[in-house]
């Protein structure tokens, strides 16, 4: 379990992650991408533990972006496969630790057999309550606006109306935006993940790449969020105050 030490912040109640590093992390042990990709399941599931260990309720993490359509197809398809058979294998863990699990993202691109254990997944962990994990999969932060656009008539709303309305639009509904989100693998970008969501999120970037991110690392990035002072645009009262 980790823990810190008493802070301003309480933990964050939703933590969104960018898993970046898998094929190098292969690619300096002389191994294939694929084994990188598969070590990088075994570390999502250790990530998960920690989180609902440490009383984290909602978890999202980006396993497969609409850019990622563009790599070389075996890589896809081998991708495509691990996530099958993740989600068979583990949905006794999940089930067995109460993992309400979600995907979101472009189905209809979806191999048939892989949306057929997602939709099995998610009517299996419906009723489960001790955490919300989202797995963004074939998914865009351009495409999930866009989606959301689709849906519904602004036209009558008004601006904060507008906003509450297509916010339950998007992927992740009525779930709360994240409060952090980790990126590892040393990248400093957020490569088109839940843009509407992150307007106010804390980013913490990790040089650890995926496979090796363990509850050291989430405990750094859970003590920097700590740390951090969240204001949503306003200015503290300090310097506000007349001279």
């Amino acid at each position: 379990m980790v823990k810190l030490e008493e802070s301003s912040n309480a933990l964050p109640r939703h933590v969104a992650v960018i898993m970046d590093g898998n094929g190098r992390w292969a690619k300096l042990r002389g191994l294939p991408r694929v084994a990188g990709h598969r070590e990088g399941l075994s570390a999502a599931k250790s990530f998960i533990m920690n989180a609902l260990q440490s009383g984290i309720p909602f978890i999202t993490l980006f396993a497969f972006s609409t850019e990622n359509w563009k790599r070389p197809k075996l890589e896809v398809k081998a991708l495509f496969e691990l996530a099958v058979n993740a989600v068979d294998s583990e949905l006794n863990f999940f089930s067995g630790n109460s993992i309400k699990l979600r995907f979101i993202g472009d189905r209809g691109r979806y191999p048939q057999r892989l949306l057929k254990k997602v939709n099995q997944a998610e009517t299996m962990t419906r009723d489960n309550t001790a955490m919300t994990l989202s797995v963004a999969l074939g998914y865009s932060g351009r495409w999930d606006i866009l989606h959301a656009i689709k849906k519904f008539d602004t036209a009558s709303l008004s601006d904060a109306d507008c906003e509450h309305f297509f916010s339950k639009h998007l992927s992740l509904g009525g779930l709360p935006d994240p409060d952090l989100l980790i990126r590892t693998g040393g990248e400093q970008r957020l490569s088109n993940f839940l843009l509407w969501n992150l307007a106010y999120t804390e980013i913490f970037f990790s040089k650890t790449l995926w496979p090796d991110f363990d509850k050291d690392d989430l405990k750094q990035a859970l003590e920097f969020f700590s740390g951090r002072e969240r204001r949503y645009g306003r200015i503290d009262e300090v310097f506000t105050s007349e001279p």
